[in-house]
């Protein structure tokens, strides 16, 4: 145990994997945590200076119920900081590197969270998404990722960014696990009133692998024209697979994803003016002026969409256009069961994507933008390589069906095992 300690030690100082390690060895199974995630006694930070010194007095709800069956937090993983990125790059400790390219960003925000995972540190980490940032990392680095439906799990004790947006969500070696940990996390809470009642099933016996039958929706225009062609190739090979299963393949188109790039950065932009206000310094966390230029520009925008004069035009005008993304997902589910694409238009790109790139994450996140503005559950799932880095394939669900993707998914995972 201590020679895979040491590795571990030397993944995390090469790769900048965590915030915060555990000092204390816990008994039972080790999870990373992504550091947006309070946990009582062990130091949470959002990667933030403002919150640089911040030990809570509680643990989130998704980790108590963690630790209650038999896990234990190896360490808390890096993230943008706030989560306000999608690169990891806008962490105030620096980004964490991708482990099949150290040239190469990780994805955010919850990098760290999928290169614990990929590096083989832990089996399963815990991260968070509001609109790609679980499955954009777990598909750059060649990991599951899942981002259930909004409400499916408790946002208590997660520090937020987009409240009517946030999904705490799970990153894996494999289909399995997560839907192992979702039955755990899943479930109403009475200390989060946006948390579901609806009834939590046994996802794990939903992994049945036998789809056939069912229809699978190719979303056509997630096939971007920008888009690296060897990824399009790599994402379009899955067909096939999923044919010789049994499943039916219709082509379906929904709204244009390029519209819910200015939908969600309204929303979210507004909500983070509003969560933000509480750091002022004065109960606990640093000076304002120790938040980075990410999250000033953000504060900045959120708050001139939401003033007088201006809401009617920016913010209640994209609630509207999400009211329209949402009734469309709402008539494909009626003619097909799950949706397929791309989960992320190209690989990988090099350190320094970001910089001077005010909207490198939502630009980034254009696959995943519509599916989280309208509360759906979806997953990633490595589907190949494209120029010897990961490919993710996005499956995504009806809401509360995370049953349905899981099988869809698992389907695919165990067929290529099998043809290997």
């Amino acid at each position: 145990m201590k020679n895979k300690n040491m590795k571990s030690n030397s993944k995390n100082k090469d790769l900048n994997i965590f915030v915060t390690l555990n000092p204390t060895k816990g008994k039972g199974i080790p999870i990373a945590v992504k550091d947006n995630y309070l946990t009582k006694g062990l130091r949470t930070t959002a990667a933030s200076l403002v919150l640089g010194d911040f030990i809570p007095q509680y643990s989130a709800t998704v980790v108590k119920k963690l630790e209650k069956n038999g896990y234990w937090v190896y360490g808390k993983t890096n993230l943008d900081a706030w989560c306000h990125g999608s690169s990891t790059e806008t962490s105030d400790y620096g980004p964490t590197l991708n482990p099949y390219d150290t040239t190469r960003l990780s994805g955010g925000s919850s990098g760290g969270s999928a290169v614990a995972v990929a590096t083989g540190i832990v089996d399963v980490a815990i991260g968070s998404e509001t609109a790609g940032s679980v499955r954009g990392p777990a598909s750059w680095c060649g990991v599951v990722g899942l981002k259930p439906t909004y409400g499916r799990v408790s946002r208590y004790g997660v520090i937020a960014m987009g409240s009517s947006l946030d999904s705490p969500g799970v990153l894996s070696k494999n289909v399995t696990l997560s839907a192992k940990i979702l039955k755990i996390i899943a479930g109403k809470d009475p200390m989060d009133a946006t948390s579901s009642d609806k009834e939590v099933p046994d996802y794990e016996s939903a992994l049945t692998g036998d789809i056939k039958g069912i229809k699978i929706g190719l979303v056509e225009n997630y096939f971007l024209d920008e888009m690296d062609d060897e990824v399009k190739k790599v994402v379009l090979n899955t067909l096939s697979v999923f044919e010789k299963l049994g499943a039916e393949i219709v082509k379906v188109k929904t709204i244009d994803p390029k519209y819910a790039i200015g939908v969600y950065t309204v929303v979210q932009r507004s909500e983070v003016a509003s969560n933000l206000s509480r750091y002022d310094g004065i109960r606990y966390g640093g000076k304002r002026e120790l938040f980075g230029t990410e999250a000033k520009r953000r504060i900045m925008l959120g708050n001139f969409t939401l003033s007088e004069g201006y809401s009617d035009k920016y913010y209640k005008k994209a609630q509207k256009v999400r009211t329209l993304y949402i009734n469309d997902f709402n008539k494909l589910f009626e003619s097909v069961d799950v949706l397929i694409g791309p989960t992320m238009p190209n690989i990988a790109p090099k350190i320094g994507a970001t910089k001077d790139q005010a909207m490198f994450g939502e630009l980034a996140d254009v696959l995943a933008e519509p599916s989280s503005i309208s509360g759906l559950p979806a997953i990633s799932v490595p589907c190949g390589f494209a120029h010897d880095l990961p490919v993710g394939l996005q499956i995504i669900g009806n809401k509360f069906e995370e049953g349905k993707i899981l099988n869809v998914a698992f389907a695919y995972e165990q067929s290529n095992k099998n043809d290997k």
